[in-house]
């Protein structure tokens, strides 16, 4: 679960310091108070994405820090070992730095990471529920997603999908090879001529790198010789060179230590000065020795950097980008061998299909009992959300010829009311119904994730009364399982929290920012009546907000 958050200089936010509890807890205050951005913070530092209107106006940049538990022996813990990661004490610390031009950084236990490392890395962490969220759930490829957690089938149906793609390959190189094996022969002969003349180069990046520096070195030999002999002239081969006048100071000043001690500093100075010139002056003979007038060497060098960029110029691509030009070709050409022999390829296509097949077939085996599990317990949970009668089903539609998502096409049907068909969700549920059944499967979904800590941002919107009371008791009871974050406008969710916080605008230096307080006792009272009542709180809704809170 998440212990700390720190914010710092992002939107309106000059400098929070949060600590976190576990249990349900609610985030509440007036609309544009800032409640939504310290989501939108947890969210930059769990990897998403960042732009410069991230930070606080005047400033140079937003820091975000997000401090998690580290779960012990959990999948987590073992992503940081495979990435030599740092993963002890049990926590896992994500900080993300957006600076004013638009250009973030990311650091995970002090390390810098990559921001695909770091949102890889949250994912394990926290999952975060939009406003929106609801309205995915009319996309089949979200409906799709949501089944297959809840089989915890998502590896499965990765694998599924990289053996139909292989099993499609294979399927187009066949039928190439069937319909056009002329055409294949001229462009195997084109490519494997030019992929000889790369062969025969035998280039390589650091090859390049190395050939550049000993040119440079070669065509500028004579004036780094000259160079070099002056040098050593002035640091220890003349009469008066640096290391034989600071010989002579450094003795002087050594006669005068022993008159006035004070003078010691300036004796161990010069003392470490001389040590230097004399070490300077060997690596420089060193480096003059090695330094030789070789013209046949720098012709040699020439031509091998001629040959190399006359090759990246016809084929219109950097040097440094030759070998990957190399191994391109070099796959190309397997493809086109093999599209030579279409008994050949017909034989690996239908052995990827098989696979495909056996996996789709597994991937079928575990979606069916999870869609009718998940159809039970939305129906169930539609009963308490004033859609009595009200059923739910996760429709499994076979597709024989199988696609890259399996042998069954995913549909979510509802009927609203006993007396209505189950048709699609998109084209039956009302806003309002779309909510109540959306935030239904998220929360029924959500108990099948790893993840520790869920965050809902006002995924109650569209619902209120006594459904919104149902709605923060089902929360609050997955807060026994996991920590639940939940930003609500509606005072009978957030009566159901375990705990409160505030978020309130503020004006302070002449500048808007957004401030945090902890809620209890008769402050918690007070923003529940708040919420109840409005501008005006009277005494009765502030008995009616005590009594939500059963205090």
């Amino acid at each position: 679960m998440i212990r700390r958050l720190t914010i710092r200089d992002f939107v309106i936010v000059d400098r929070l310091e949060l600590e976190f509890e576990g249990g349900f807890g609610a985030l509440t205050g007036e609309t544009g108070a800032g409640k939504s951005i310290l989501l939108d913070a947890l969210g930059l530092a769990l990897g998403g994405r960042a732009d410069s209107g991230a930070v606080r106006a005047g400033r140079d940049k937003a820091d975000i820090v997000a401090e998690f538990d580290l779960p012990a022996a959990g999948p987590l813990e073992a992503w940081l070992l495979e990435h030599e990661l740092p993963a002890d004490e049990g926590v896992v610390i994500l900080r993300r730095v957006v600076e004013a031009g638009g250009r973030s950084r990311a650091w995970l236990n002090g390390v810098p990471v990559t921001q695909a490392q770091l949102r890889e890395a949250g994912e394990w962490l926290a999952d975060i529920h939009g406003q929106h969220a609801h309205h995915a759930l009319l996309r089949g490829d979200a409906q799709r997603a949501l089944v297959d957690l809840h089989a915890g089938a998502g590896a499965l149906a990765a694998e599924v999908a990289a053996h139909y793609r292989q099993w499609q390959h294979l399927a187009d190189l066949r039928r190439a090879a069937e319909t056009d094996s002329a055409a294949s022969e001229r462009e195997r002969e084109l490519l494997a001529w030019q992929l000889r003349e790369l062969e025969e180069l035998a280039f390589a990046p650091q090859d390049w790198v190395e050939l550049n520096v000993e040119h440079s070195r070669l065509a500028h030999a004579a004036g780094l010789i000259e160079g070099a002999d002056e040098a050593l002239v002035a640091l220890g081969e003349a009469d008066l060179s640096v290391g034989s006048q600071l010989r002579h100071i450094n003795a002087r000043i050594g006669e005068m230590t022993r008159i006035d001690s004070t003078v010691g500093d300036v004796g161990e100075l010069l003392a470490a000065a001389e040590i230097q010139v004399d070490e300077a002056l060997h690596e420089l003979r060193r480096y003059r020795e090695r330094l030789d007038l070789d013209p046949g060497r720098l012709a040699e060098i020439e031509q091998r950097i001629e040959a190399v960029t006359s090759l990246a110029r016809k084929h219109r691509v950097a040097a440094e980008a030759l070998p990957d030009l190399q191994a391109e070709w070099a796959q190309k050409l397997d493809d086109l061998a093999a599209r030579a022999d279409p008994a050949r390829l017909a034989e690996q296509e239908k052995r990827a299909r098989d696979e495909y097949e056996a996996t789709a077939r597994r991937l079928s085996a575990a979606r069916k009992p999870a869609a009718s599990k998940l159809s039970a317990e939305v129906t169930g949970a539609m009963q308490t959300l004033a859609m009595a009668g009200g059923k739910f089903e996760v429709g499994l539609e076979p597709d024989a010829s199988g696609g890259i998502h399996g042998f069954e096409v995913v549909e979510f049907r509802v009927a609203a009311n006993p007396d209505q068909p189950l048709r699609p969700l998109a084209k039956v549920a009302s806003g309002g119904e779309l909510s109540r059944i959306g935030l239904a499967i998220q929360v029924m979904t959500s108990r099948d994730a790893a993840t520790p800590t869920l965050i809902f941002d006002e995924v109650d919107v569209g619902i209120g009364g006594g459904v919104a009371e149902i709605v923060g008791k089902l929360l609050h009871r997955l807060g026994y399982e996991r920590q639940v974050l939940c930003v609500t406008h509606l005072p009978q969710v957030a009566a159901c929290a375990d705990w409160q916080w505030n978020i309130a605008k503020t004006q302070r230096g002449g500048q808007t920012v957004s401030e945090v307080v902890a809620l209890d006792g008769d402050a918690r009272v007070e923003e529940i009546a708040r919420m109840l009542g409005g501008v005006n709180i009277t005494e009765t809704t502030r008995r009616h907000a005590a009594e939500m809170l059963g205090t």
